[in-house]
Formats: structure tokens, C-alpha cells, sequence
């Protein structure tokens, strides 16, 4: 280690996951429980539900960001060790992390849907309440939205759906580790991954009921009805191969220089084994 070089701990994996948790318990929260009373609470359809997300995430970012990185979403995980950004040894921990906040949201607005809404009967309401739930589970084609909006008129294929959620989440990732290189103006990052995820989610809503992140599908999937765990598969590998695309071509083509900084003033942020060196 260099002469003149300090070196404060960061925060440690513990605090890591709990703001993980935290941040996608959140974003769960927040946009499933949006999708799941839209057609009563008037906020839009689609448009409030990505906007949920949207603002979610953002928010998210801004309270526990410096903690964990504000990933909330396997796919992004992934994307960030590709890119050398994040060590693989905490891949797993993260996802489980993600996982667990998912669930226990999805957990939370599951056992809160009332008996007596209109639509479900007293009698088999477990049934009832997780054929509800299924509104905002992920699916595809006689589970795609287009289906159930057109009668199963028209639907979107498996092909369609793997597509959609791979280019969005390649999309989405990309934009991610663009906003947060050292070289990009960091006080904008939380607005340009809340807005992008916002837009993106738009763009597949009618697709897939918009996922690009597995953690989101897999909790609205356990309390949904059979299918939406029969499909959840392609909504782990899809945003998974997204992010693993966003993260080769950025470090193929956008990676941060090498850069001579003997005579730099400017300090320098090297994370290395949960620590974080300030080279002056």
C-alpha cells in the first residue's frame, strides 16, 4: 500500500444485508402493493405502478445506497461482480438478503388483503385471496396481461416475454453502472435508476406485468396461484442474462480507464476486502 494512504472500514457484511433486506422489502412493498389494489385505488394502472417502483428504488438508494450499494435486485448484484464493482463472495449473501425482504413484503400485503373485498367469498378465501394476488405476479403467455385484458383474444409469447426482460433489464443495469462510474456526476444516480426502472416498467407491464428482477417476481409468485411459480423461472433467468449482457459490454466498452495518477490530487475510492481506501 502506498505511502500517505488511510484506511477507514466500511460497513461490514452484516449491515450490508440489512440494508439489502430493507431496500427490497421496500420496493416490494411499495410496487406489488400499488399493482395489487389498482383497479380501487385510482392511481393509474401501469403508470402507478412503475412509478411505485420507481420512486421506491430512488428512495431506497438514498437511505441505504452508501451502505449496501442500493442493488435491491439479484440481476443487479450480478451485473455489479461482473463489472468488477462488487466481489462475487458477496453475490449470495445479497441475493439471499434480497430474497428474504421480497418475501416478507409480499408476506405482509398477502395476510392484509381483506376477506370482504369485493370479488372474494368468505368461504375458501385462502383460494380466493391468492388467485387475487395473482394480478401481480409475473407471467406469460395465457398468464400475460394482454391475455387477461383481451380475453385470451391475444397474448404474449415465451419468446415475447424473454426478450422484454432481458433487453430491459440489460437496460436497466447499463444505466446503473453508467450513473455510478467514477467518472459520471454521482448525486444524479438515484433519480436516473428510479426513473429508468419507472419507464422500463412501463415498457413490459403489458408483457409481463413488468418484472426485471427476480427477487420481485419469485415473492409475488410464492402467494400467487400455481402458475405464476411455474413461470417464475424465466423471470430469474431473463433479468439474470440481461444484467450478465449490460455488464460484459460495459466493461468491453465503457470501463473506467487506467489512469496515471502519480501527480493526481483528486483522491481515489478503491473498495478492497469490506475496506475502503482513500489514496491521497
Amino acid at each position: 500500500m502506498p505511502a500517505g494512504t488511510v484506511v477507514a472500514a466500511g460497513p461490514g457484511l452484516v449491515a450490508r444485508l440489512g440494508a439489502e433486506a430493507f431496500g427490497t422489502f421496500f420496493l416490494v412493498l411499495v410496487g406489488v402493493g400499488i399493482a395489487l389494489y389498482a383497479s380501487f385505488s385510482n392511481v393509474g394502472g401501469g403508470l402507478g405502478v412503475g412509478l411505485g417502483f420507481g420512486v421506491a428504488v430512488l428512495a431506497g438508494i438514498i437511505a441505504v445506497g452508501h451502505v449496501s450499494g442500493g442493488h435491491f435486485n439479484p440481476a443487479v448484484t450480478l451485473g455489479a461482480c461482473l463489472a468488477g464493482r462488487t466481489p462475487f463472495r458477496d453475490l449470495l449473501p445479497y441475493w439471499l438478503a434480497q430474497v428474504v425482504g421480497g418475501a416478507l413484503a409480499a408476506a405482509v400485503l398477502f395476510l392484509t388483503v381483506p376477506a370482504s373485498l369485493p370479488g372474494l367469498v368468505s368461504q375458501g378465501a385462502s383460494t380466493s385471496v391468492r388467485s387475487f394476488f395473482s394480478g401481480t405476479a409475473n407471467g406469460f403467455a395465457e398468464h400475460s396481461p394482454l391475455a387477461t385484458l383481451s380475453n385470451g383474444g391475444a397474448e404474449f409469447s415465451l419468446v415475447a416475454a424473454l426478450l422484454v426482460e432481458v433487453i430491459g433489464t440489460a437496460v436497466f443495469v447499463g444505466v446503473i453502472l453508467g450513473a455510478t462510474d467514477r467518472r459520471a456526476n454521482k448525486q444524479h444516480v438515484p433519480f436516473a435508476v428510479g426513473l429508468t426502472l419507472a419507464v422500463l416498467l412501463l415498457l413490459a407491464t403489458p408483457v409481463t406485468n413488468g418484472s426485471l428482477n427476480p427477487a420481485r417476481s419469485l415473492a409475488a409468485a410464492i402467494f400467487s396461484e400455481s402458475w405464476a411459480l411455474e413461470q417464475v423461472w424465466l423471470f430469474w433467468v431473463a433479468p439474470l442474462l440481461g444484467a450478465a449482457i449490460a455488464a460484459l459490454i460495459y466493461r468491453a466498452f465503457a470501463a473506467e480507464p487506467t489512469e496515471d495518477s502519480l501527480f493526481a490530487e483528486d483522491e481515489l475510492y478503491v473498495a478492497e476486502d469490506d475496506v475502503v481506501v482513500h489514496e491521497r
